[in-house]
C-alpha cells in the first residue's frame, strides 16, 4: 500500500516595511552596530508600526500570498495552525482571527506556542491531519509580533528580535517526497533561562509587574547559547545518520535565525558547507516562528523537486528539534 505524505506545495511570507537599524538602535540603547554585528550578526529587523496592529495582521498577509500563489480559495482549507508567541490576545486564538481576515470558512483554526521551535512543532502536527487522510489542505503559518514583548532598554535582547510572518500549505501526495521524518524533544527545566516572567495565571498583570517590566523577554543569555548550539548541531546530525544523508546529499540546512554564531557552529558540526545553510538573520534578526517558513519563502525560486532539506530549531522550553524535508516542486515553477 503506498504511504500518504504531507507535502509542502507553496509558501507565503511577510514582512513590515519599517527597519530598524543597528544605528537606530544605538540611540535607544547603550549598544553599537560593531557590537550587534561580532555577537549576533545582525543588521536590522523588521518592525511593525501602528496603532491596533497585531500578529494577525502579519500572519494574514503571508497566508493571503499563499493563497494567491498556489491558486487555493479560502473556503477549500480545513485547518490552520498559528504557532506564535505573541497573540493578538490571550482569547481568541490568533489562528481564528487570521482565518477570519483570510476569508477561510470551512476551517477550523488554533494557535501552537512551543516558542522558537513553534513552527516545526506546527508542521509537524499538521502533517498528521494529512497523513491521516482527514484533511486536504492545511496551512502552517508561523508569525509574531516580537516588538511588543521586547524592551527596548535592555541592550542583551532588544537587538536579537524582530517581527515577521511565514506561512506554508500541505496537501497530501503518494510521490516519495514532503515530510519524511523528525525529531522533536523538549527539556522543561530550561525554561528558567528564557520566559516571560509575568502576564500568565502564575503572575497576573498588575501595577507591580508593570513598574518592575516583567512583560517582556528575560533571556540568560550564555545559558541559551550552550544549550542552542549542542542540541540543533545533536538533532541535526541525528537526523541525517538516521536517513543516511551525507553531508553533499544535504541540498539546504535551514536553521532557526537566532544568532550568527549558532548558526555557523550548527553547520561545522554537520560537515556542511556556509553555501548550503539558508541565512537571512541579518535582514531580519529572530522572528520567532515565523524564521522557518521565512527562509524558505525566500529561497524558493531555488529550490528545485527532491532537494533534501533540514529544518532545525531551538526555542523556550527549552524546546528543539529538526524535520527531514523531501522538497516537492521546482520553486522557481512557483513564481
Amino acid at each position: 500500500m503506498t504511504r500518504l505524505r504531507a507535502t509542502i506545495t507553496g509558501v507565503g511570507g511577510y514582512v513590515p516595511e519599517y527597519r530598524l537599524t543597528n544605528d537606530e538602535l544605538s540611540q535607544m540603547v547603550d549598544t553599537s552596530d560593531e557590537w550587534i554585528m561580532t555577537r549576533i550578526g545582525i543588521k536590522e529587523r523588521r518592525i511593525l508600526k501602528g496603532k491596533g496592529n497585531g500578529t494577525s495582521d502579519l500572519g494574514v498577509e503571508a497566508v493571503k500570498e499563499l493563497l494567491e500563489k498556489t491558486r487555493t480559495e479560502p473556503d477549500e482549507i480545513d485547518m490552520v495552525i498559528c504557532p506564535t508567541v505573541t497573540p493578538d490576545m490571550q482569547f481568541p486564538a490568533t489562528a481564528n482571527i487570521i482565518s477570519d481576515k483570510a476569508g477561510i470558512q470551512n476551517a477550523f483554526s488554533y494557535d501552537l506556542n512551543a516558542g522558537c521551535s513553534g513552527f516545526l512543532y506546527g508542521l509537524s502536527t499538521a502533517s498528521k491531519f494529512i497523513e491521516s487522510g482527514q484533511y486536504k489542505k492545511v496551512i502552517v503559518v508561523g508569525a509574531d509580533k516580537m516588538s511588543s514583548i521586547v524592551d527596548y532598554q535592555d541592550r542583551a535582547t532588544c537587538p536579537i528580535f524582530g517581527d515577521g510572518a511565514g506561512a506554508v500549505l500541505l496537501e497530501p501526495t503518494e510521490e516519495d517526497h514532503g515530510v519524511m521524518d523528525e525529531i522533536l524533544q523538549v527539556n522543561g527545566a530550561g525554561r528558567k533561562h528564557l520566559h516571560q516572567k509575568a502576564g500568565g495565571s502564575v503572575k497576573p498583570a498588575s501595577h507591580e509587574t508593570v513598574d518592575a517590566r516583567e512583560h517582556y523577554i528575560y533571556q540568560e543569555g550564555q545559558q541559551v547559547f550552550k544549550a542552542a548550539v549542542a542540541r540543533m548541531a545533536d538533532v541535526s546530525i541525528e537526523m541525517m545518520e538516521r536517513n543516511n544523508i551525507s553531508p553533499d546529499q544535504l541540498n539546504w540546512l535551514v536553521p532557526h535565525q537566532a544568532n550568527m554564531r549558532i548558526i555557523e557552529a550548527t553547520a561545522r558540526r554537520m560537515g556542511i558547507d556556509r553555501e548550503q545553510v539558508m541565512i537571512n538573520i541579518q535582514r531580519y534578526g529572530n522572528t520567532t516562528a515565523a524564521t522557518l517558513p521565512l527562509c524558505l519563502w525566500e529561497w524558493e525560486e531555488k529550490l528545485r523537486k527532491g532537494d533534501n532539506l533540514i529544518l532545525a530549531t531551538f526555542g523556550a522550553g527549552f524546546t528543539w528539534g529538526s524535520i527531514y524535508v523531501k522538497w516537492g516542486y521546482d520553486g522557481a515553477k512557483q513564481n
